[in-house]
């Protein structure tokens, strides 16, 4: 899971950027609206609202407008109601007020990461290495012959298709998923072990080390 920490202060990037990796988050950090609209799309914004080139609400507005589907967390000393509403309305997501605790703020990011999970347009269905996967009706056909999973395998599979080819990490996996940013150690491996062997092809659905896994758009 990719997060832009968009904080000007060092010292607090810094500890924010050190208790997010330690939660296995991948962290870009930028302390300004230039340094901001050059990084590369991620899952998740933490956006503090006094930056040194601007007001962060018109960041806000502009990564919004670039990325709709992106979760944004406004992260500021401004705790005023009509600083709130000002941040609501501009386009984050949620609104977090310094000082925090990082397990609030975790506790935040897979709330709006499940909401965008949830909120994300579907397609109906894709043809992707063999497979036709229907959204819809939930089914999954190779080779003409439907391959019967479970509800989970099949979430999961969905969560691969939707991104063809690209790496989707763990996280969001589970996220998507189960809905919570934590199962068991070894929840979402037995679940891949199962759909592999129902697909009956080893190197349709990859593991990408230190990330997560990817679905091939090359047919058996």
């Amino acid at each position: 899971m990719r997060v832009l920490l968009v904080e000007d202060d060092v010292r607090v990037a810094a500890a924010v950027a050190s208790g997010l990796r330690k939660r296995g988050y991948e962290v870009d950090c930028a302390g300004s609206i230039a340094e901001a609209l050059e990084a590369a799309p991620v899952d998740i914004v933490l956006l503090d609202l006094g930056l040194p080139d601007g007001d962060g609400m018109d960041l806000c507005r502009m990564l919004r407008a670039r990325q709709p589907e992106v979760g944004i967390i406004a992260v500021t000393a401004r705790g005023e109601e009509r600083d709130r509403v000002t941040g609501l309305l501009t386009g984050a997501d949620d609104y977090v007020v310094k000082p925090f605790s990082m397990a609030e703020l975790h506790a935040r990011m897979a709330a709006v990461l499940r909401r965008a999970s949830r909120s994300a347009p579907a397609t109906q269905q894709v043809d992707i290495g063999g497979l036709t996967i229907d959204f819809t009706a939930r089914r999954v056909l190779k080779g003409g012959t439907e391959v019967t999973l479970t509800r989970k395998e099949f979430d999961i599979l969905a969560a691969l298709a939707r991104r063809p080819g690209m790496a989707v990490g763990r996280d969001r996996i589970i996220i998507e998923v189960w809905q919570t940013s934590y199962v068991g150690p070894h929840v979402l491996d037995v679940h891949m072990a199962a759909l592999r062997g129902k697909l009956g092809d080893p190197g349709l659905v990859q593991t990408v080390r230190g990330v997560g896994y990817r679905l091939s758009t090359e047919p058996a």
